[in-house]
Parts: C-alpha cells; sequence; structure tokens
C-alpha cells in the first residue's frame, strides 16, 4: 500500500454543507481543496427532502465527479470525503461516505482518523449479528449507531462514541442534520465555518473554507458532538479529562500550508521550522534548497535565518499523472527523474543545503542525494524540520510498523552513511514545539517520543487492518 516515493501518506479529508441549494457542488469544492489528505478515493451523499443519493468512485476528485453526477445529488445538505486507506485495502467498497439506513432512518458518514479498539468492537458486533460489507474501522461506526438507536438520537450519538478509542473526526449526515464529531483528544483537525447565505460549512481544513468564500468560525472542540440543523447549532459533549493531544505532524507535513490547523497557520510554523533549524546547526554552504514540494517553506525559514540564499535547485514536472507509464526495471531510475529535474549549472561545483520535512524509509533521500552527485554537486547536506520518525502512528497516519522506519533502526549517523550525505542535522523535539508556540502537553508526539495518549489494543495491528 505504500507508494514508491517512501513519504508518509495522508490520513483523509472531510467537508460537509449544511444549508445550501449547490451543497453537493460546496461540498466538491471543498473535497477538491482537501485532495491532499487522500488520493484513493472520493465521495459526495446528498440529502434532499429526505430522500440520500451518493456517488463515490476510485481516483482522484476530478476524475470521479462531472456536471451531471454533481447534479443528479441534488438537496441543501450534503458530505463528502477523500480516502487513503489508513486501514482497510484500498477498494471501491471501502470508499466513503458510507450510508445506510436502520428502521426507517438513513444516514451517511464519514471519518478521518483511526480507531484502535475496531477488532474489539466488530467481534461484539458481530456476535450481536451484524454483518460487515467493508473492511474499514469506519463502518463499526455506523453498525453502534444502529445497535444505540433504540436510546433515541442524541443519546445514541453519546454512546456510540463513549465506545470508540482513538482518533476520529467524523461527519454524519441525516436525512436533516449535519452532524460534526471530534475525538476527545482532538488528534485530527475539524472547524467550523459560514457561508455567504447564512449555511454552514464542517472540513478538515480552512484550505477548503476559503475555495468556497465561507467565513472561519472556529474549531469543533475536542469531545465535541456538534448538531447542526433548521434550528441552528448545539453542542452535546463527550467527557473530557485530560487536555487534547493535537497531531503535530498536520504541521510538519500534511497540512496544506494556507490552511490554519489548531489555531495556527500552517505556513508559519514551516517557516520557524526552518528558522530554528538555522539556530540549531550552522552549515557553511553555497545555498540551501528544497526538493519540490517537500521542504519549500521551511527552507525558506533556514534562509532567512541562516543568511545563506535560497535556490531552487530541483524542477518539478507537475503534468505527471496519476496513470504514468510505469518504466520497466531496467529503466528504475526514470520515475523519478520525469518527476523532478536537476539544475546542472546551478548545482555543479557547489556545496548543497537539501531541507526535507520528514525522512520515513528513505529510499526518496537517497535517490534525491544521488541525483545532485550525479550532476556534479560538490558536497550535499541534508536538514530535516522535525526530529527522527522513530515510532509508527496508530492515529490515522500511513507510519508504516517500526521496522520500515529508517530511524527506528539507525542512529542518525547511520543514516547520513546510507543517504550519502556530508552532514545530516534534524530539528529537535523541543525547537519543533517551539515552532508553534504551543505548549508541548498539547501534542501526540508519539512517532517521535513513543508516548501514546491512547496505548493501541493488544490485538490492534496495522498488518491486521490491510497494512
Amino acid at each position: 500500500m505504500h507508494d514508491e516515493s517512501g513519504r508518509p501518506r495522508e490520513e483523509c479529508g472531510l467537508c460537509g454543507i449544511f444549508g445550501h441549494q449547490d451543497a453537493a457542488k460546496l461540498t466538491y469544492f471543498g473535497i477538491y481543496a482537501l485532495q491532499h489528505r487522500g488520493q484513493e478515493s472520493a465521495g459526495i451523499a446528498a440529502s434532499d427532502n429526505g430522500s440520500i443519493s451518493e456517488h463515490k468512485a476510485m481516483g482522484l476528485v476530478s476524475e470521479i465527479f462531472s456536471e451531471d453526477h454533481l447534479q443528479e445529488l441534488a438537496g441543501d445538505l450534503a458530505i463528502g470525503h477523500v480516502r487513503y486507506s489508513t486501514t482497510g485495502s484500498s477498494d471501491i467498497v471501502n470508499a466513503q461516505p458510507f450510508t445506510a439506513s436502520h428502521q426507517g432512518n438513513s444516514w451517511s458518514m464519514a471519518h478521518n482518523g483511526n480507531l484502535i479498539n475496531t477488532r474489539q468492537l466488530r467481534d461484539e458486533l458481530e456476535d450481536k449479528g451484524a454483518i460487515f460489507q467493508s473492511s474499514t474501522d469506519s463502518e463499526v461506526v455506523v453498525h453502534l449507531l444502529a445497535h444505540n438507536a433504540h436510546a433515541g438520537f442524541e443519546k445514541s450519538l453519546l454512546n456510540t462514541f463513549a465506545k470508540l478509542k482513538g482518533a476520529y473526526s467524523i461527519l454524519l449526515m441525516t436525512r436533516d442534520q449535519l452532524i460534526a464529531v471530534r475525538d476527545p483528544y482532538g488528534f485530527r483537525p475539524l472547524c467550523l465555518g459560514r457561508l455567504k447565505n447564512g449555511g454552514y460549512i464542517v472540513a478538515s481544513e480552512t484550505c477548503a473554507l476559503d475555495l468556497v468564500e465561507a467565513t472561519y468560525i472556529r474549531d469543533i472542540e475536542p469531545g465535541e458532538i456538534l448538531i447542526i440543523d433548521k434550528d441552528g447549532l448545539r453542542t452535546i459533549s463527550l467527557p473530557v479529562n485530560h487536555s487534547p493531544r493535537l497531531c503535530i505532524f498536520e504541521y510538519v507535513y500534511f497540512a496544506r500550508p494556507d490552511s490554519n490547523i489548531f489555531g495556527l497557520n500552517v505556513y508559519s510554523c514551516r517557516k520557524r521550522m526552518g528558522a530554528i533549524l538555522a539556530r540549531e546547526c550552522h552549515i557553511d554552504a553555497d545555498f540551501i534548497m528544497p526538493f519540490p514540494d517537500s521542504g519549500n517553506y521551511a527552507a525558506i525559514g533556514y534562509s532567512q535565518t541562516a543568511d545563506i540564499p535560497l535556490e531552487m535547485g530541483m524542477i518539478r514536472n507537475h503534468y505527471v499523472g496519476r496513470t504514468f507509464i510505469q518504466p520497466t526495471q531496467s529503466m528504475r531510475d526514470f520515475s523519478v527523474r520525469v518527476k523532478l529535474n536537476p539544475v546542472r549549472p546551478l548545482l555543479k561545483g557547489k556545496r548543497v543545503i537539501i531541507m526535507e520535512d520528514s525522512i520515513i524509509r528513505g529510499t526518496t533521500g537517497r535517490s534525491r542525494v544521488k541525483a545532485l552527485r550525479d550532476v556534479g554537486a560538490k558536497e550535499v547536506h541534508m536538514v530535516i524540520s522535525c526530529p527522527p520518525t522513530r515510532f509508527p502512528c496508530f492515529y490515522g497516519i500511513d507510519f508504516p510498523t517500526d521496522s520500515q522506519l529508517i530511524a527506528a533502526r539507525n542512529s542518525v549517523e547511520e543514516i547520513r552513511v546510507s543517504l550519502g550525505l556530508d552532514s545530516l542535522q534534524y530539528l529537535s523535539l523541543d525547537g519543533l514545539v517551539e515552532s508553534t508556540g504551543m505548549p508541548k502537553s498539547s501534542f501526540c508526539m508519539a512517532c517521535f517520543n513513543n508516548d501514546y495518549p491512547v496505548p493501541p489494543d493488544p490485538q490492534f495491528t496495522k498488518l491486521a487492518f490491510g497494512k
């Protein structure tokens, strides 16, 4: 399931619209803005006078939806989803939103995150007669809602989400309501905005609000269940007896730089990461360069603080599509060169610093260093705008098992040698936290420090769920 680049995969992106006659079309633009969060599948479900219709397929948003599809998704209420499979296989049966009916009531659901007690909940539900149609943890939520329906709508929501452990930002759509839910730790982002016509939007990132010209109101709070209907907004809350543990890797890599996440602008945070790196490690070099688009904004911060030129030593081909014909084994380096090509006169004989946002498996870094050596770079140094990623993530990011993480089994010096670098420097954990301006206690940093806020179920492994 991992792509050949060795980069971490995004999780999922959510967008919901309430109270707009073109709800499906606005949702389309919302998930289009969130495409970076998942490129395997996409879907939209819409409610029109109590009748729910949906369209979903494998591929990118622009490939899946036509004007005709959006016209068929009538109604003033819709939710959308872009997916990369952190649990469950990459298959149309696992594409979201999920739509289900129970005792005459229908609802659709879209989920970003990862539940860590899925196996236990699934076994309990199957013992009670539940039949699962997919292999994702998200379907567990649908079954729990059905099993708790006897308690009444709001009580069923509280009972269902109280049983879940792990990371979840969820949108639920009934025939006439939009419901936004965020887990008590607030691992994944989710925000609320107001549309120009007075309706509402809920989305994973503020860049989706910007595209549809909505006004940001606030984030959905950790542990909040926000219900939006014809009477306005109301909140019921899950018990929260601990501080939030926001995913700090959203700032490092996942979120779009023009988004505000957890109240902070991503672009500014990434620039500060680079600036703090320049303070922590000075390297004598001719210039610093990112490999587009990895490390672009941290490189700006490093350049300005270290007073060293910023250059674009590699040029990205923006027209390489998903269906690009793969090279044969004898041409195995071709797929790297077709995406990025060096500016040879700029690099030849120069001392170069590469800015990267992370090193996961090391395969990408190795090929990038080799490309610079091949065109005559005199020295190649690398700086990383986060600490070494030594531990897997169980909360919705596709970090592989620790056996596949290069920093889990190698020292920094061993990684330097493996990548063929003259030097390698990582941003310190304290430096990463400083770049946000928030207290260290605000964040989940388990992939760096092995401190998991919610320890995974002993039966839970990534491999057990199609990783």
